[in-house]
This record gives structure tokens, C-alpha cells and sequence, in this order.
């Protein structure tokens, strides 16, 4: 970023630009990166690896063919959810079961009050502790009912429950072979085969790195 030049027209300081403003130009500059700001911290990640894209399309299945995509509620991806943490905190789910009049909660920047949202799936990239850690206080602190997020890194499924301030009261760690049924508060029975997603997500052995599996 460069500096501010040394002198302002008729002597009057530049206007300090806000967190937002930031987020927003880094978008501009890196497009296919994701930019959030979470705990007052702008959080950038880079695109999506393949075996990302390929799991959220398998996961989006059993929750469409369970009707939660319809009059009641919608699933939708990388929608914007405005967190109550700080001033201009936003987080952007992979994945997300809201209700279907989400659109009318809208709050600023394209991001909309968690009241609008029954689940938020993450599917983990590189910055796997964000997800893991940093996004499970967020949630939890904007009361969002269930939060699911499909580990890549140590081959698990989570499914957290009962948000308590800032952390889930409820969270149960699933492996391969489990099969593994979500709350039905979400508006309808959902089942998941965690070794089927986690095939689905995992990234090709010859572009694997040391922060995925």
C-alpha cells in the first residue's frame, strides 16, 4: 500500500480509511481471494484448490434433496455474515442454510445479520485454524445454531451445537465410516456420510502440500 503523499489540498489531512474500505480494495486487488474481517483483523484466503470446490458441490445434496432449498429456506454459498464482534467484523461460510427471507436482513456490505442463518459449513483450505478456532468463537458469539466443518486437515467431520458466547457448548468430532445426522433444527433431517465427503473434498495426492490432506 502506498504511503499518503506529504502534502493534502488546502491543507486538510486524508481521511483514515476504515477496516471495510480496506477489505473492500483488497478485493478489488485479488480477485478469487476470499477477505473477511473477524476479531477486527482482516483475514485474506487464497482460492480454492479443486477437491474444495467438488466437496461443497457434493455437500450442497443431501441438504437439497432434504427441501431445504425452497419456501422456507435456502442454501446458498459464500454469502456474507455480519458478525457481532466488532464495528465492521463479517465472515463469508463456504456453505449456508438460511431462511429463505435472508435477503431481507440485509445489514452492510453485501452481509446479512445472523439472525437469517440455521447453518454455516466450512470446508477446510490452508488456513485451517481460522475455520478450526478463530470462525467457531465468531459463530458462536453471533449465535448461529449449528456450525459444520469438514476438516481436511485431520480427516474429521465436526458438527458444533448450542452456541454459549463465545463457544459451542455441544461439539462432536466424526470419522470416516460414521454416518452422522444433523440437528433438525436446520428445518429438515440430514444425514451425512463423512468418509463420502471427506473423498469428495480431499485435494490430488500430486498437488497435495503439507497443509492439506
Amino acid at each position: 500500500m502506498s504511503a499518503a503523499p506529504a502534502e493534502q489540498p488546502y491543507g486538510e489531512p486524508q481521511a483514515e480509511r476504515s477496516l471495510l474500505d480496506e477489505a473492500n480494495a483488497l478485493m478489488e486487488r485479488l480477485p478469487g481471494y476470499r477477505v473477511e474481517i473477524i476479531g477486527g483483523q482482516i483475514l485474506v484466503s487464497p482460492p480454492a484448490d479443486g477437491g474444495h470446490g467438488r466437496g461443497l458441490t457434493d455437500l450442497m445434496l443431501p441438504f437439497l434433496t432434504a427441501g431445504l432449498h425452497g419456501e422456507e429456506s435456502t442454501v446458498v454459498q459464500a454469502v456474507g455474515l455480519w458478525l457481532p464482534d466488532g464495528r465492521e467484523d463479517y465472515a463469508i461460510p463456504d456453505l449456508s442454510v438460511v431462511d429463505a427471507d435472508f435477503e431481507d436482513h440485509l445489514v452492510e456490505n453485501n452481509c446479512y445479520d445472523p439472525v437469517a442463518f440455521r447453518l454455516v459449513l466450512e470446508v477446510t483450505s490452508s488456513n485451517y485454524k481460522t475455520d478450526l478456532r478463530t470462525k467457531v468463537s465468531a459463530y458462536a458469539n453471533a449465535k448461529v445454531p449449528v456450525y459444520v466443518i469438514v476438516d481436511r486437515r485431520h480427516n474429521r467431520l465436526h458438527v458444533l451445537t448450542d452456541p454459549a458466547q463465545d463457544e459451542y457448548a455441544t461439539h462432536r468430532v466424526h470419522a470416516p465410516g460414521e454416518l452422522v445426522t444433523l440437528p433438525e433444527s436446520i428445518g429438515a433431517k440430514v444425514t451425512l456420510d463423512v468418509e463420502a465427503v471427506l473423498t469428495a473434498a480431499r485435494r490430488k495426492p500430486e498437488s497435495e502440500d503439507s497443509n492439506l490432506s
